[in-house]
């Protein structure tokens, strides 16, 4: 079944078990997933792989952790929480994420593999780790291990 096949399926269950906040997230996601179909679209159908559907999903989970941040610094505590929910309803469809450690590795290996030596070589070593850890890692974080990496 592909992503968008079980969204479906969950905005059904979740319409039949009256879950209201469950059933609000679903329908955007749906709705983002279907704007990004839309501008793929090249001369008639076209249909999102799971992968580019992951992509859209990464994106709303992104922008959820960021307003997240922005609520807790300006103290407002109930719409941060009410992001986090949608947060974790969002996570559900997503890949599991690598921890810091895991990421640490992956970039000590492509440092190595790279010759890389200094912070003159992040953009090289960014290229190349994007490539290879998308939708298994966020952006910032690869960045900051990066950084971290190349400066010690």
């Amino acid at each position: 079944m592909s992503l968008k096949e079980q969204l479906l399926s969950d905005i059904k269950t979740a319409m039949k078990a009256k879950e209201a906040d469950k059933l609000r997230v679903l329908r955007s996601l749906k709705a983002k997933i279907m704007e990004k179909e839309i501008a793929e679209r090249k001369g008639g159908e076209a249909s999102l792989s799971d992968e580019q559907a992951i992509e859209v999903l990464m994106k709303a989970a992104k922008q959820r952790r960021e307003s997240i941040e922005q609520f807790e610094k300006g103290g407002r505590e109930d719409l941060a929480e009410s992001e986090k929910e949608e947060l974790a309803i969002i996570e559900d469809y997503l890949p599991k994420m690598m921890n810091e450690e895991e990421v640490r590795v992956a970039v000590r290996n492509k440092i190595d593999e790279l010759g890389a030596s200094g912070m003159g070589d992040m953009g090289k070593v960014m290229g190349a780790l994007m490539k290879d850890l998308k939708g298994k890692a966020e952006g910032s974080l690869i960045s900051s291990v990066v950084k971290d990496e190349l400066s010690g």
